[in-house]
């Protein structure tokens, strides 16, 4: 069993004098909410300019829609750091924000009665900003803009730099430690795909939305109410086919299984035109309206549950940044919007996951055959969209498994990895988050897809009036604990000087747009990254 061997090696880590050192592992958050107008509708007005700058902000930006703000916090050491860093940017946004507006709780957007009614994101005028509107542009014409309005939390997650020399010697392994923590990067993403099910499982929060995002597409679900359907037990739709589980994307063949085959397909499929997007074209009239016609316009346009990060250079693609220098963190991609807190996430919550993460690293991880992968995917959609179903099955080892009995192993592997993390702290708060998920699967009613159903059964509302009350009352949590001086002064310089870099690359131009794609896709821009 793979939980066996990551039960070795949390033993073998512990003797080594790893206890007090896991939990130095950095950690960092990206979180998307819709801005929306108090009657409920996706506003329409522009990213608000006190806010800075979108395209240079290093805190806060926007998503696909001017109307989606992306909230990122730095990586931190510490999850109560994480959280609160994550609650001054909501504080500070919402200094800002007309008592119009105000911040959507959940993760499926609002009531949208056409895509027109969802602004694309804009960048200003530089040839950057007008590659990241375009590519923006072409993600409408190829999946529609609702999809795109959906909204997620990344938790971005790196083991402490200090921990791979004492895990490498532990392995006897004899390469470069960037080879080798390459290689347990990707076996962490590799057991992640196997087991990431549990993440929507454990916190979807997406069982239901408003009728009006399925445009009349309403055959497989049920009508909860007037203006509602769902899925009676679904956990995340944002995680199924009709969010992120993209069908176009069904076919890539992206590899795990090292980080130089992970590159190379994901290069074939920006490489790789696509009869579809060749139909749609280039331009409509004089306007750019994709930034090619192959199966992925960018790296960014591949959705998964997990991804390896590196940081970028200037003028510098995601993959050759991997390629270059390695495999830095992880972004795991399958969180909803938690709409019962006001930052959209909770401390056990995260904690959980990060413990969850080292479980996928720890455990054995063999390269994933096509069979498997088919298994994956199997899983994956089957959970969200029935992750509560009395005796659900998901697929495993050439075989069937109850997906409770399996997801109560994989909370039971984590306590030990918990333990660990606690090490040396009063609070046992690792411990806590794995007995809050364990005494969960004890009760699946108490899962937060099942909460937010009865919840919204007891109170009557709509999914979009029911959400629009939340939002309110979060709204109001914010406008009255407004940050105190210094550090609301510290986020008015960020906004200032994003704004002023903002600008200064837009002076520094020199190509034409044409020739900076060009030079962009040929790996040969000096400056300016997308």
């Amino acid at each position: 069993m793979m939980y066996a061997h990551a039960e070795r090696m949390i033993a073998a880590l512990d003797r080594a004098g790893a206890r007090g050192l896991l939990h130095l592992g950095r950690k960092g958050l990206e979180k998307e909410s819709l801005r929306i107008r108090r009657d409920g509708a996706i506003a329409t007005s522009p990213h608000p300019e006190a806010w800075g700058s979108a395209l240079t902000h290093p805190y806060l930006t926007t998503d696909y829609s001017e109307a989606l703000a992306e909230l990122i916090t730095p990586a931190l050491t510490e999850t109560p750091d994480v959280c609160e860093f994550l609650h001054a940017i909501h504080q500070f946004l919402y200094a800002h924000l007309t008592e119009d507006e105000l911040l959507w709780c959940a993760s499926m957007p609002c009531a949208a009665q056409d895509d027109r009614a969802i602004p694309l994101a804009e960048y200003g005028s530089s040839n950057l900003g007008r590659m990241k509107h375009v590519y923006r542009v072409g993600l409408d014409y190829r999946y529609g803009r609702r999809m795109q309005a959906i909204a997620g939390v990344h938790f971005n997650y790196s083991l402490p730099l200090d921990f791979w020399p004492l895990y490498q010697a532990l392995r006897a392994d004899r390469r470069t430690q960037r080879e080798f923590m390459d290689e347990c990067y990707f076996a962490l993403i590799r057991n992640f795909r196997r087991m990431g099910w549990l993440v929507p499982l454990l916190f979807g929060t997406s069982p239901a939305l408003c009728s009006s995002f399925l445009a009349g597409r309403t055959t497989r679900f049920k009508p909860l109410d007037r203006c509602t359907h769902f899925l009676p037990y679904a956990t995340s739709l944002r995680m199924s086919d009709i969010g992120y589980k993209n069908k176009n994307q069904a076919a890539l063949k992206i590899s795990y299984d090292s980080l130089a085959q992970y590159v190379a397909s994901l290069g074939r499929a920006i490489r790789t035109p696509y009869p579809e997007y060749e139909a749609i074209g280039l331009f409509d009239g004089g306007q750019r309206i994709q930034l090619n016609s192959n199966v992925l316009q960018i790296e960014n346009e591949f959705y998964s549950f997990v991804r390896p990060k590196r940081t970028i250079r200037s003028g510098e693609k995601p993959s050759v940044a991997l390629r270059e220098r390695g495999v830095e963190y992880v972004e795991m991609r399958a969180l909803d919007v938690y709409p019962f807190e006001p930052t959209g996430v909770y401390d056990l919550q995260l904690r959980f996951l990060e413990a969850f993460l080292i479980l996928c690293l720890l455990a054995e991880s063999p390269p994933i055959s096509p069979e498997e992968q088919a298994a994956i995917e199997y899983n994956e959609l089957t959970v969200a969209l029935r992750g509560r179903e009395p005796g659900l099955e998901l697929l495993v080892g050439g075989g069937r498994r109850a997906a409770l009995d399996w997801a109560r192993d994989i909370v039971d592997a984590v306590l030990p990895i918990c333990d660990m993390l606690d090490a040396g702290r009063a609070d046992a708060a690792y411990v806590s988050a794995q007995r809050l998920q364990s005494e969960t699967l004890a009760d699946p009613e108490r899962l937060p897809s099942a909460r937010l159903l009865a919840e919204m059964r007891a109170s009557q509302m709509p999914f979009s009036e029911y959400m629009s009350a939340l939002s309110r009352q979060h709204a109001g949590y914010f406008r009255t604990r407004p940050l105190d001086t210094a550090r609301a002064a510290e986020f008015e310089k960020l906004a200032a000087d994003s704004r002023a870099e903002q600008r200064a690359i837009e002076a520094a131009d020199r190509l034409s747009f044409e020739e900076y794609l060009e030079a962009y896709f040929a790996e040969r821009l000096p400056e300016a990254s997308a």
